[in-house]
C-alpha cells in the first residue's frame, strides 16, 4: 500500500510557521473516568465536529495538542484534548502510571462527555493521538465503530517489534539499570511504595524510558518557547516492563471508521513500518508519509500533517450530514 508522501524540502506554498492557539477561546473542563476525574480543555467548535486529543507516555494536553487544536478549531472543529488520569492535572493516584486499560477507559469517558457537549453532534466524533496515544486509537476506533473518523500520528501499533530498535538505542549498562528500575518499582507498586519514576526521554547512555536518536526532539517540537513549565516529563519505570507486550495494532481488522495514519519516513521510535502494516488491516484505512523524525508533525512537517488532517476531517466528518458513505479502501492520493 503505497502512501501519499510529502517532502517538506518543496515547500509547495506551504510555510514553516506554527500556529499559536487561540487559547483565550477555550474552557478548562473535566469528566469523570472510573473513580477519578480527567482534566481537558474545551475549544468550542462551529460545524457540529469534534476532535477528541490525548499526548502519549506523560505528555500533557498542552504540549500534546495545542499546534494541532488551534488549526483544528479555525476550520469550525470542536476539540476536547485531555490528560489521562495520573498525569497533568488530572486525578489518579499514584502518578506518573501508565497503565493501558486505564487510559483506554479514558477515552472511552472523553467520547461519552463530547457527545453530550452542547456544540457536538454525537455522529460527528473523532479522535487523534500521537506515538502511544496514537496506538491507543487504534484500540479505541475498534471499540467505537460510530466514529466519524479517527487519526493515529506516528502510532505506537507494536510494542514487540520496536523493542529491539529501542534497546539497540541503549548503552548495555543504561539497559541493566532501566529494567532493573523497572523491576524495583513494579514490585515496590505491589509494596504500595510510590513510584520510581525515570525520564521519558534522554540521550543514549541515559536511564531513561526511550533513548532513540530522536527521542530528544520533544522539547523543541512540543514545548519550543518552555510555556508548559507544569509539564512533568518522567514516567514510572515499570513501563518499561509493559512496552514490549503493548499491541494495539492487532485492533486494526476491527476499526469500522475511517482511520488516517501518519507515518514519518525517518521515524526512530516507533519506526514506519509496523504502522504502514497495521494500518493495511483496516477496511477503511488511509496513510499519509511525511519526511523527517519522529516530531516531524510538530516540526518541518508540521503545515503537511495539518493539512491532511483537516482535509481527513472534513471529507468524513461531514460526510454524516448526508449520511455515512464507505470510502475507497487504500491509501490517500494527491
Amino acid at each position: 500500500m503505497e502512501g501519499i508522501h510529502f517532502d517538506p524540502s518543496v515547500p509547495d506554498g506551504y510555510t514553516t510557521e506554527v500556529h499559536v492557539p487561540a487559547i483565550e477561546q477555550r474552557e478548562k473542563v473535566s469528566f469523570t473516568s472510573g473513580d477519578t476525574t480527567c482534566a481537558a480543555w474545551h475549544h468550542p467548535g462551529s460545524n457540529g465536529g469534534c476532535v477528541i486529543m490525548a499526548g502519549g507516555t506523560s505528555v500533557t494536553k498542552e504540549p500534546a495538542s495545542d499546534q494541532f487544536a488551534a488549526r483544528f478549531n479555525d476550520a469550525g472543529f470542536a476539540v476536547l484534548a485531555f490528560d489521562h488520569r495520573r498525569f497533568g492535572e488530572s486525578g489518579g493516584a499514584p502518578r506518573q502510571i501508565v497503565r493501558f486499560d486505564e487510559q483506554i477507559a479514558d477515552w472511552h469517558a472523553a467520547i461519552e462527555y463530547a457527545a453530550g457537549l452542547p456544540d457536538v453532534d454525537p455522529e460527528k466524533i473523532s479522535v487523534w493521538g500521537f506515538s502511544l496515544a496514537g496506538g491507543h486509537v487504534f484500540r479505541v476506533a475498534a471499540d467505537h465503530p460510530r466514529l466519524a473518523c479517527a487519526i493515529a500520528q506516528t502510532p505506537l501499533v507494536d510494542g514487540r517489534a520496536v523493542a529491539p530498535h529501542a534497546l539497540r538505542s541503549m548503552t548495555p549498562l543504561a539497559v541493566l539499570r532501566l529494567f532493573g528500575r523497572g523491576v524495583a518499582d513494579a514490585l515496590g507498586g505491589l509494596a504500595g511504595r510510590q513510584p520510581l519514576l525515570v525520564p521519558t526521554a534522554g540521550p543514549r547512555g541515559a536511564v531513561a524510558s526511550l533513548t532513540t536518536p530522536d527521542a530528544m526532539d520533544g522539547d523543541r517540537a512540543l514545548d519550543p518557547d518552555g510555556r508548559h513549565t507544569n509539564w512533568e516529563q518522567t514516567v514510572a519505570a515499570r513501563i518499561v516492563l509493559k512496552l514490549g507486550g503493548y499491541r494495539p495494532g492487532r485492533h486494526a481488522s476491527r476499526i469500522r471508521c475511517p482511520l488516517l495514519v501518519v507515518v514519518c519516513d525517518q521515524d526512530q521510535s516507533v519506526l514506519p513500518g509496523p504502522a504502514v502494516r497495521a494500518a493495511r488491516n483496516a477496511p477503511r484505512s488511509e496513510v499519509v508519509h511525511l519526511t523527517g523524525r519522529h516530531y516531524a508533525p510538530f516540526l518541518e512537517s508540521h503545515e503537511q500533517a495539518v493539512a491532511a488532517e483537516i482535509s481527513f476531517l472534513e471529507t468524513h466528518v461531514h460526510a454524516h450530514e448526508i449520511g455515512p458513505a464507505r470510502q475507497a479502501d487504500g491509501d490517500r492520493r494527491p
